[in-house]
């Protein structure tokens, strides 16, 4: 028996589900993508709601309420002593499956022991840090990491950037559901013109093998896929920063070229401030 059948089959003599009916986190992953919530998003919820049941005996959450939510923030709060955002995530995730799943309201959890919010001094480098910073990155995470440091962009809004996104003759940067779900512009930084012009030469160049090969097709948001079937494979809507190989998506299970990997960031910075003898 798997772990969601377990989960999902606590009760025989009652069961919540029954057969050919989706098992319980198979629900909680549908309506997190009827919602257009990212991938992240929908594993973090999973893993939250999986937790919780198991810390229950597994029970179905449906037999379950606030003094079941309310005691597993809690005990996450006083036993296991994460962060107030780590907490919060958690209350997020069960909310979304009371709310939009189970279609339960729960009473306000009077009872909560919140976790302490930390009062941290933000780490900043200084003007010749970052100089020193940036002369130790090269190849597309250093074109990224400019960016970043040019544009204010978020990490995730750089690398999610669409060709038709970067417009060269106005020297500005549409980016598309940003925090908030809103657009926004932002300028081109003239220190990355050109080496976003070569990424997108680049990017060419990999989409007509893309092409030839049968695997140019890219994610699209929401259900423009549907409106416009061929949209999935045209120049603009690709990833400009992209990864070099192909993957497989976990969600359609298309094999197909996304974007740069986040870690490969992470990685070229902290290569860079080691050997830039950055100790912050």
């Amino acid at each position: 028996m798997t772990e969601s059948t377990a989960i999902a089959k606590t009760n025989p003599s009652t069961p919540h589900w029954a057969p050919g009916q989706p098992r319980l986190l198979d629900q909680v992953r549908t309506q997190v993508r009827v919602r257009g919530y990212t991938l992240s998003t929908e594993k973090t919820y999973v893993q939250w709601i999986r937790r919780f049941i198991l810390h229950n005996n597994k029970r179905h959450p449906r037999d379950m309420g606030a003094p079941e939510v309310q005691g597993y923030l809690n005990h996450l709060a006083v036993a296991c002593n994460v962060s107030a955002s780590t907490q919060n995530q958690a209350l997020s995730a069960l909310i979304f499956l009371y709310k939009q799943v189970l279609e339960i309201e729960l009473p306000w959890l009077d009872g909560l022991t919140r976790a302490k919010r930390k009062e941290r001094v933000p780490v900043v480098l200084s003007q010749q840090e970052v100089q020193r910073l940036l002369r130790h990155v090269h190849g597309v995470e250093g074109t990224v990491i400019r960016l970043l440091y040019g544009t204010g962009m978020r990490l995730m809004e750089s690398l999610r950037l669409r060709v038709q996104d970067v417009d060269f003759d106005r020297s500005t940067i549409i980016v598309r559901n940003g925090k908030g779900g809103k657009d926004r512009r932002v300028m081109l930084p003239s220190a990355v013109r050109e080496d976003l012009l070569q990424l997108r030469n680049q990017r060419r160049r990999w989409h007509d093998h893309d092409l030839a090969t049968g695997r140019a097709d890219v994610d699209l948001p929401h259900a423009l896929a549907r409106k416009y079937p061929r949209a999935a494979q045209e120049f603009g809507w690709q990833y400009l920063i992209a990864s070099d190989h192909h993957s497989t998506d976990p969600r359609s299970g298309v094999i197909r070229r996304h974007h740069l990997h986040e870690d490969r960031i992470g990685r070229a910075i902290q290569r860079a401030r080691k050997a830039a003898h950055i100790t912050k």
